[in-house]
């Protein structure tokens, strides 16, 4: 056992079953555990503009840097050059090994390999519940269909249980260190590894089991709201599927065990996106369809700009895009919604709404966010037909049907009967007076009429297909 060994954080702000950190622990007796501010990573097109993501991250690093003291250590924080600074910290507290958890993205691979080329580095699994090599078809080849894949993802052995934080961590050697940058605090998600266990155990008690039918309600809080600390390894997908399944054996009925053993199906999906970066990384730049590469898109400004304010005059497109204007956040249905829209209605190109959602998503994840973007856009892998085009009108029908989503993020329709809620156009001018919002003036118009949308998208993509 060598003496130190670093701990190399990266998207795994975390004790509790912490795979990197217990490999370090299991060879020296001192572990440093520091956290790189990259420029490379944060002026990244996927990172540069994302302020609130960034200040959850750093929000997460001080709490973290409070546990690691809480057990006689702390966060140490460096800038620049991963190997350089690497390879510096390594000398100065004379560490044989670093020990980090892998991550799939491009960027993260070749980040990871020029390190592991220069460096004593281990990476150990974490990020996932098996990796994406481990996930694969007989002769070796990547899945590229989900329900295949989710078939060998359930037959693989089951992970060991979670191993619990460490209750002590020896005291680190003196080392210079930068602050933490400060982090704006985010009402809807307070950073941190016990915010995201209470969030996970509160889940899997109760909304878990309604989960298979509430999860695309738009008025009612049905889902986890753990993606963003999933995303930051705030908890290891570990925990999130040794809650699941213990919550699917506690399970009063056919119902409520199909509402956990669909959430499971949700971490799957998530693992299904990053095998699928991780093997096609050009999806980060075209559509994994061949045949639907070449799509001529409008790409009017006007048009996006009223898809990026909130101000399509299609209320609930409306509600969600402000919803994740104010809160960094979009249920996953609201993001179905407003993707569709943007590309089926405003013909817009599917990776100007990724690269919008990237800037604004507090869990924005390369892999999920491309991998969504491009089922809706019907362009990617095992995705939707491209013939399917949402009715943004019949969508909020029927996924807010008291219209409670729309009046909460669209004010100007507060008073606007149900009836009209979702199509306030229709509604007579005495009416809209009454509700004291008059289309074209208290609130807008449709861009767009989204009966000629239909048919102009699918006589684009016929034409791509050609």
């Amino acid at each position: 056992m060598s003496s130190i060994a670093i701990w190399w954080i990266r998207r795994d702000l975390r004790l509790t079953d912490n795979g990197a950190l217990q490999a370090a622990l299991a060879q020296a007796a001192i572990v440093v555990p520091v956290f790189i501010l990259d420029a490379a990573a944060l002026v990244s097109r996927y990172h540069r503009r994302a302020q609130m993501r960034k200040d959850f991250m750093y929000g997460g690093l001080h709490t973290l840097d409070a546990d690691l003291r809480a057990r006689g250590s702390g966060l140490l924080v460096r800038q620049g050059e991963p190997v350089a600074v690497l390879r510096a910290l390594l000398a100065e507290c004379g560490a044989g090994a670093i020990f980090a958890e892998a991550d799939y993205t491009p960027f993260a691979v070749r980040r990871d390999a020029a390190v592991a080329q220069a460096l004593p580095l281990t990476l150990t699994g974490g990020l996932t519940i098996h990796p994406p090599q481990a996930v694969q078809k007989s002769d070796g080849t990547p899945y590229t269909v989900f329900t295949p894949y989710s078939r060998t993802w359930r037959s693989l052995p089951l992970p060991a249980s979670a191993v619990a934080a460490p209750k002590t961590l020896g005291a680190l050697p003196k080392l210079a260190t930068l602050p933490i940058p400060a982090a704006a605090p985010l009402a809807l998600f307070p950073p941190g590894e016990a915010e995201a266990q209470r969030r996970l155990k509160r889940f899997a008690k109760s909304a878990i089991y309604a989960y298979g039918a509430g999860r695309n309600q738009l008025d009612v809080e049905g889902t986890s709201a753990l993606s963003a600390y999933l995303r930051f390894g705030m908890i290891s997908a570990r925990s999130a599927l040794q809650a699941a399944r213990l919550a699917v054996a506690a399970a009063d009925g056919a119902e409520a065990r199909r509402g956990a053993d669909t959430w499971i199906t949700e971490l799957i999906w998530r693992e299904f996106y990053i095998a699928i970066l991780h093997h096609f990384p050009q999806v980060l730049q075209m559509a994994f369809r061949e045949d639907l590469r070449n799509v001529e898109w409008d790409n009017n400004a006007a048009t996006l700009a009223a898809w990026q304010t909130g101000n399509t005059g299609y209320p609930v497109v409306d509600a969600a895009m402000r919803q994740l204007a104010a809160t960094g956040w979009m249920h996953n249905r609201a993001r179905m919604i407003v993707a569709s829209f943007l590309v089926k209605d405003l013909l817009q190109d599917w990776r100007t709404g990724e690269a919008w959602f990237m800037d604004k998503l507090v869990d924005g994840d390369p892999a999920a966010n491309n991998g969504g973007w491009q089922w809706t856009a019907g362009v990617g892998t095992d995705a939707a037909p491209y013939f399917r085009v949402f009715s943004p009108v019949l969508q909020g029908q029927k996924f807010d049907p008291q219209g409670s989503f729309v009046r909460a993020w669209v004010p100007e329709l507060a008073r606007m009967p149900l009836k009209f809620v979702h199509q306030p156009w229709l509604a007579p001018a005495d009416v809209q007076a009454a509700a004291g919002c008059r289309v074209g003036h208290d609130y807008a118009a449709p861009v767009v009429d989204h009966a000629f949308a239909r048919v102009r998208v699918l006589a684009a993509y016929k034409r791509a297909k050609s």
